[in-house]
């Protein structure tokens, strides 16, 4: 059902709809190559389809948003399997996050992990021009790239306190000599739930056997496939992404590393809580009866 259109102007209603539905249509259900529509391309081709006379970009818009639509806009998102697969492993990760006070005061900890891989050290190459009155940031456009960097973090789910390592490789190898130093931290711990996605590095036959026989109290939680979000972890990356990363200048890559050495003990210390996470089990299992064929 279309929406209610309310936008005062010259065009009548039959225009208004023909214009929404030419919004809600992709371009080449019209015969068009074009990927998506901006309220320009959309102002032409209402002309050239006969649905109004003459009609600039700005009346479109007008339309559009009486309408509540944003064709210019998109976001990406990924389309787990609602088996019963994914309510099990869902179900044993969310039962976590709503335990991890209750389990913390009675000697269990949940931890999260994942990696920020191959992050870019950029440098520009002109100095940038910090914000004035009256004028904002001016950044330069070109860049020289000086390697990469993968970044694992660690989340301590009832605090939210984190912890960074910078790894050579995102694999098995450089995962595993960082592990012991992550779990030492809590070798009073009566048990470590561990929520990771399934990463290569995660999954492998390398990894598994090192926790097994190093660590038999460590319970690994693997995220549904296409349900990486489920993972805290990707919570914490985008905060301390934000805040730590966007708009960084490194000239070498040891810079960088040094930055990031620094910045999470940081966080830890004026920006560190532990996550609202709303989602419940019920919620999850509601989701999956809507989303299941």
């Amino acid at each position: 059902m279309l929406p209610a259109l309310v936008v005062h102007g010259s065009f009548p209603p039959l225009q208004r709809v023909g214009v929404v539905r030419l919004a809600c249509c992709e371009p080449a259900g019209v015969g068009l190559h074009m990927t998506h529509w901006s309220t320009r391309s959309l102002a032409r081709a209402a002309q050239l389809r006969g649905i109004a006379p003459t009609i600039s970009h700005s009346e479109v818009a007008l339309i559009l948003r009486d309408a509540d639509l944003q064709p210019h806009r998109s976001r990406y998102w990924k389309t787990p399997t609602p088996d019963d697969a994914f309510q099990r492993k869902a179900a044993q990760i969310i039962w976590c996050y709503e335990r991890a006070q209750a389990l913390a005061e009675q000697g269990e900890v949940v931890l999260c992990l994942d990696e920020k891989p191959n992050i870019q050290v950029l440098e520009r190459r002109c100095p940038t021009y910090r914000v004035r009155p009256g004028l904002i940031e001016k950044r330069e456009f070109e860049y020289v790239r000086h390697g990469t960097v993968n970044f694992l973090v660690k989340l301590e789910v009832h605090t939210g306190q984190m912890r960074g390592w910078c790894l050579e490789r995102n694999d098995s190898a450089c995962l595993r000599a960082v592990l012991p130093e992550l779990l030492e931290a809590y070798a009073d711990a009566l048990r470590i739930h561990l929520i990771w996605d399934n990463g290569s590095s995660h999954v492998s036959r390398e990894t598994l056997h090192f926790l097994r026989h190093n660590y038999p109290h460590v319970r690994v939680l693997f995220t549904p496939a296409h349900a990486s979000w489920l993972n805290q972890a990707e919570l914490l990356l985008r905060a301390f992404g934000a805040r730590y990363l966007q708009r960084g200048d490194w000239a070498s890559r040891s810079e960088f590393i040094t930055h990031l050495e620094a910045s999470w003990p940081e966080y830890n210390r004026l920006y560190a809580h532990p996550f609202t996470w709303s989602w419940t089990r019920p919620m999850m299992r509601e989701w999956v009866a809507r989303h299941s064929p």
